[in-house]
């Protein structure tokens, strides 16, 4: 609740006429992002981590296409049991800039998440990750692409519902060994309809419907929740990490924004292939 307040209150602002928050050179002061930072982290520090000692962030300098852009968060091991155990992706410059924030069990063994979003204008994009001893790091880019939100739908309406919450999780190439970190991808077919593309056939705007939670577990136990919104692309796609020890259900449970669950298991032992 508190997250969507924020999301009102910077739209809010927005419509009366805060002024365009063009990034410093080292982008550290566009005012959406003092908004964003204060309600992600309060009064901690930001470290901002540009030689990439505890995260990296993978990003297209200019994006092929604004509605898809991909983008890779990868974190480093830290010494001492220290491990990361949230992140979160802001977009500074988009209608909704707390894209997605990832909450890792330590099952998921590596705080890593790949994904693609929708970029609205030229934007400053951030990873942030939170440790277990109180530290926030950040990596950013900027990126250069623009109407990503207010893009029509790749697919018509009819079709996009008729697949709605079909989901697909697959284990990436090699074997499942116990106690190693394994990598997963979920693909969820859902439009992720932000509320500001129009239907090229009815010319009206298409309402916002969107996958908003994201929860998957390994043998009941938590692996990695996600709270993401339209900021995220039509057909959500997600590649995680999660350890499995002994044979086990990896499982998704997909909840959209309007309140519409999915669900999907596979039953994985040791030595399953990947790829498939």
């Amino acid at each position: 609740m508190r997250r969507k307040i924020l999301q009102m209150t910077l739209l809010l602002a927005c419509a009366i006429g805060l002024p365009a928050a063009h990034a410093a050179d080292d982008g550290s002061d566009t005012a959406i992002w003092g908004k964003v930072r204060a309600l992600l982290v309060g009064d901690r520090a930001v470290i901002d981590d540009a030689a990439g000692a505890v995260i990296e962030l993978d990003a297209p300098v200019r994006a092929e296409d604004a509605a898809v852009v991909p983008l890779a968060v990868r974190t480093r091991q830290l010494p001492g049991g220290v491990r990361v155990t949230r992140l979160h992706l802001v977009i500074d410059e988009n209608p909704s800039p707390i894209a997605g924030t990832f909450t890792f069990a330590p099952l998921a063994g590596r705080a890593d998440i790949e994904t693609r979003v929708r970029i609205e204008a030229y934007s400053w994009v951030r990873a942030l990750a939170e440790t277990s001893d109180g530290k926030v790091y950040m990596a950013r880019r900027f990126v250069k692409a623009s109407g990503g939100c207010s893009a029509p739908a790749g697919k018509d309406q009819e079709e996009a519902l008729a697949r709605l919450g079909k989901i697909k999780l697959r284990l990436e190439e090699g074997a499942v060994a116990p106690g190693a970190p394994s990598a997963a991808q979920l693909m969820i077919s859902h439009p992720n309809s932000s509320g500001l593309a129009m239907d090229q056939l009815t010319r009206l705007f298409v309402p916002p419907h969107f996958v908003r939670r994201v929860d998957v577990s390994y043998a009941g136990e938590p692996v990695l929740t996600a709270e993401v919104d339209f900021s995220i692309s039509e057909n959500p796609n997600f590649r995680f990490w999660f350890v499995p020890k002994g044979e086990g259900e990896l499982k998704a449970v997909i909840v959209d924004s309007k309140d519409l669950k999915f669900e999907s298991a596979l039953a994985i032992k040791p030595g399953t292939k990947g790829g498939g």
